[in-house]
């Protein structure tokens, strides 16, 4: 066999058979090589990870909102990468919204591509945005290598990228339909929301109450009757209320292609620890009841819910109306990349969940969902893309050590568990102070 490149030797991986000791060797930025930890290996150089360290594969985020261009003070892929990086992200997929100009025909993916490509500290993926009136530019962006396409069913808080009513939903999903592509969803019915009370300045009982769970529910079940229709895959973005998983179970035994993600937001925190003002954690859709929480859990531990992803989308702090704590004008995103990783584990290893489900949810199943060969696993062909991981090591979020650009965050003060030591990119620790090279990736791409 051909000298490796490299072999890293971790008493805890986790690995095709779930969280074992083993000796890994890499060729190439690829896994070459997976043999029983004191296996002998040739490699040019060598690397024992510490008895605390866990090697998990790199994470996939594919819910990132990097808005740039058109909002990079809001964030850019330069801090928005370096983020992911600190955070034992090795993969991201930026959402076709809040850029100018979105990123719904192929000049706008040229020019988003055209941004990213010299500031990407790990690869970079794009989704395609379904509008009105934009059904004759999906297959063309599909043809150009985006991994799917999102819309939203109410105002998205973007101008520039308005919602689709039902049955420009219909023509959006019979056109992916006719070439296999996914269509994911921001589902919250229009109406319903149309219809909730008013939100009321500081409570943020009453914003949650203007966001019901029943705008969820109706979205959802719109979604799966066309789905039903046309035959396309959809997935349901950032599900928030526990009330649609068992809709979501049934239509997937029925046969309908729906996959379904969940945020680790919505798993750390409750409506009732939420103080009034405290714009910060103001997402859409909300962050529920403590109660709502344990059945998101359960929808994890069932499989009805596939994936965790973080739903970054900063903004300037300004734009958060931190002094006046006004939930009907403060933006609504959550900024989160760095801290994904760490915030699921803490909340899973006290339900009695191990690494390697949270590598199922936050590795590999993004990078299946987004249909990405070579990653999301420690398996023999993949890319050597890595998290180094200290599961029992603790910290205190100091938000002004975080990359993200804004130094706003819902979990600054708290403690969570799992430090991430380093992140590795085709088989090279990641080093922000020698500059980016992350790749930007094309979906199907075996490169």
């Amino acid at each position: 066999m051909t000298s490796l490149d490299l072999v890293i030797r971790s008493r805890r991986a986790i690995g095709p058979a779930g969280e074992i000791p083993l000796a890994l060797g890499i060729k190439g930025g690829r896994i070459a090589a997976i043999v029983p930890y004191d296996s002998p290996l040739a490699a040019a150089d060598q690397i024992d990870l510490a008895d605390d360290e866990v090697l998990m594969p790199g994470v996939v985020d594919s819910h990132v909102h990097v808005n740039d261009p058109g909002r990079t003070d809001w964030e850019g892929f330069t801090s928005a990468t370096r983020a992911a990086a600190a955070g034992g992200v090795t993969t991201i997929i930026d959402m076709p919204l809040n850029s100018i100009p979105p990123t719904c025909d192929v000049p706008a993916l040229k020019l988003k591509r055209e941004t990213a490509e010299p500031q990407a500290y790990v690869e970079v993926g794009f989704w395609g945005g379904a509008i009105p009136g934009n059904v004759g530019q999906l297959r063309p962006l599909h043809d150009a290598g985006v991994f799917g396409f999102k819309c939203f069913l109410l105002h998205s808080g973007a101008d520039e990228f308005p919602p689709l009513d039902p049955a420009q939903l219909e023509l959006a999903m019979r056109e992916i339909s006719s070439f296999d592509g996914l269509l994911i969803v921001h589902a919250e019915d229009a109406h319903c929301i149309e219809n909730a009370p008013p939100v009321h300045g500081r409570s943020y009982l009453s914003f949650l109450g203007s966001r019901p769970r029943e705008a969820e529910h109706a979205a959802v079940a719109l979604v799966i009757d066309l789905a039903r229709r046309t035959g396309c895959r959809v997935h349901i973005l950032h599900v928030s209320s526990a009330d649609v998983l068992p809709v979501i179970a049934t239509a997937r035994r029925d046969g309908v292609r729906i996959t379904a993600e969940t945020c680790p937001h919505y798993l750390t925190f409750s409506a009732e620890e939420i103080p009034d003002g405290a714009t910060q954690y103001k997402c859409c859709p909300p962050i529920r009841e403590a109660g709502n929480r344990d059945l998101l859990w359960q929808g994890l531990r069932d499989g009805t819910i596939d994936l965790v992803v973080s739903d970054h989308s900063p903004s300037t702090i300004e734009l958060k109306h931190l002094l006046s704590g006004d939930f009907g004008l403060a933006w609504g995103g959550i900024a989160s990349l760095q801290l994904g990783l760490p915030a699921v584990w803490t909340q899973a290893r006290k339900r009695g969940f191990g690494l390697a489900d949270v590598a199922r949810w936050m590795c590999e199943a993004p990078a299946a969902q987004a249909s990405l060969p070579h990653k999301g696993r420690l398996e023999l062909g993949y890319d050597a893309d890595f998290s180094v991981l200290a599961p029992d090591e603790t910290f205190v979020v100091d938000a002004n050590t975080l990359h993200h650009k804004n130094a706003l965050t819902p979990y600054a003060g708290r403690t969570l568990a799992g430090v991430v030591r380093s992140t590795w990119l085709r088989g090279k620790p990641i080093d922000i102070s020698a500059g980016p090279r992350g790749r930007l990736l094309i979906r199907g791409d075996q490169r």
